[in-house]
């Protein structure tokens, strides 16, 4: 079992990550019932896709000799209606100031798109990503 989550009222879930006792829990979103003092389970997608991201970012450039230490992601979910669901996560991804090599960033890109999280999206979710070098 990897989690165990329960619903805890208000339209707030508690979620408990068995191996490690982490816990998040989470609140429905102001334009859907809720508080929006929590980040909703949409919100959690789109934020994991940037950290599934910048974690498998993380192994190539360990792989490859490189660090990407420092980097940080600025995540937006846009939500569609009918049927509700996220249409659209933009994600803009700031390298701290190293000179990356042309491979160097081409192994960072092709790591973002094969993240597993990118990887179980569905086709119809647009996943813009901004890769911003300096």
């Amino acid at each position: 079992m990897t989690s165990k989550v329960s619903f805890v009222g208000e339209l707030r879930t508690n979620c408990v990550h068995i191996a490690s006792g982490s816990i998040i829990n989470t609140d429905a979103p102001i334009d859907n019932h809720g508080k929006g003092e929590l980040f909703s389970p949409t919100d959690l997608v789109s934020t994991m896709l940037a950290s599934c991201m910048m974690t498998i970012m993380g192994i190539a450039a360990q792989t490859h000799g490189f660090s990407i230490d420092g980097t940080t992601a600025e995540v937006e979910k846009i939500m569609a209606t009918n049927p509700r669901r996220i249409a659209k996560i933009r994600i803009v991804l700031d390298f701290p100031p190293c000179k990356y090599s042309d491979r160097e960033k081409a192994f960072i890109k092709q790591a973002a798109k094969e993240c597993p999280v990118a990887q179980s999206l569905h086709p119809d979710l647009v996943q813009d990503i901004i890769f911003n070098f300096k």
